[in-house]
């Protein structure tokens, strides 16, 4: 999170991203597309209009690390 502190994210966003990156990070059997997949789908149905796009900037720049 670029220029941005864990305080200002929502929870509904943090808790999304934690989920996601412990799929990335940690599950092989997940494929990374489907996790930011699922993470986008919750921000969509759960979080405001412009977490999803957010969400997937974030795990998709931690896929390119």
């Amino acid at each position: 999170l670029k220029k941005w502190t864990i305080d200002r994210l929502s929870k509904v966003d943090l808790s999304i991203l934690r989920l996601a990156v412990i799929e990335i990070r940690f599950m092989d059997d997940i494929p990374e597309n489907v996790s930011i997949n699922e993470a986008v789908n919750l921000a969509k149905k759960f979080s405001d209009d412009d977490a999803p796009s957010y969400i997937n900037g974030v795990l998709g720049s931690i896929v390119r690390k």
